[in-house]
């Protein structure tokens, strides 16, 4: 990202505002668990306790402080946002790219794919994998980055169908380069902005379908995420508010700020600073 574009997103207020929320989160979950005043898993106080002294977001049935397990969570829902993206920038790119660029033939088997998979139901196919296979975080990532990449795809696609009939391109082929360095020098550095929003917008998406799981009971127990202390409150909506408010809010937060994010940067790649 250069500095013209960074410089124009902190200066507008959507991208600024996704940008402090996005780095706020990604502390939360690189230090969160080393400032976690317990072990979310292990019960520290009298159960249900409400939020106060000693337990700044109060603890759960089993006497487990609330705040360790939103600040463990943050890792878990981080990991799988940012690797699930990672996956599907890497394979959206490369089948967007080589669509895009060779047409013919090589595009249409490509695109055919792309759409086999984008018509698949993620959600209801990670349902089913859970249930028939058994929870896993690792699963469930190569799962969604195997079924996010489509999106990445098609817009790498359209860009690279476009930036191919550029005077820079057809002169790039005359003088004999070959199409791999054409695409690495010459056009892959330029769908670098649709790559990033689309990432962004991604890992919003993967940690809200990895949270959906674990609320329906379908995620991994051996670990805390936010989707599963949802689970757990369930019960409690009424009596214990706050076990459901906390990691719904961090959920919100999360969410929120990587589109909020997205959009900003979308703005700032597009619209230069008169």
């Amino acid at each position: 990202m250069s500095r013209a574009v960074l410089s124009r997103l902190v200066g507008s207020r959507v991208g600024a505002l996704g940008l402090a929320l996005s780095a706020t989160v990604i502390l939360v979950g690189l230090f969160g668990g080393a400032v976690a005043p317990a072990d979310p898993f292990q019960p520290t106080g009298v159960p249900l306790r409400p939020p106060g002294t000693g337990h700044l977001f109060g603890t759960d049935d089993l006497g487990r402080d609330v705040l360790s397990g939103v600040l463990h969570g943050a890792r878990v829902s981080l990991l799988v946002g940012v690797v699930t993206a990672t996956m599907a920038a890497v394979v959206g790119t490369a089948v967007g790219a080589t669509a895009g660029f060779y047409g013919g033939a090589t595009d249409d088997v490509l695109m055919r794919l792309t759409e086999f998979v984008q018509v698949i139901p993620r959600f209801f196919l990670a349902v089913l994998v859970a249930a028939l296979f058994g929870p896993s975080i690792a699963f469930l990532i190569a799962l969604f980055g195997l079924t996010f990449w489509p999106g990445t795809a098609r817009l790498v696609r359209s860009q690279v169908l476009s930036l191919r009939e550029r005077e820079y391109i057809v002169a790039a082929r005359a003088l004999g380069l070959r199409d791999r360095r054409i695409l690495a020098r010459h056009i892959l550095p330029n769908v670098v902005a649709v790559v990033l929003v689309s990432g962004a917008l991604q890992v919003g998406a993967a940690i809200l379908i990895e949270a959906s799981l674990s609320f329906l009971g379908l995620g991994d127990r051996t670990v805390i995420s936010w989707g599963y202390m949802l689970n757990n409150a369930q019960p409690f909506l009424r009596s214990a508010p706050w076990l459901s408010v906390f990691p719904g809010i961090a959920l919100v937060v999360t969410v929120l700020g990587t589109n909020l994010f997205a959009d900003g940067l979308q703005a700032s790649w597009e619209r230069p600073r008169a």
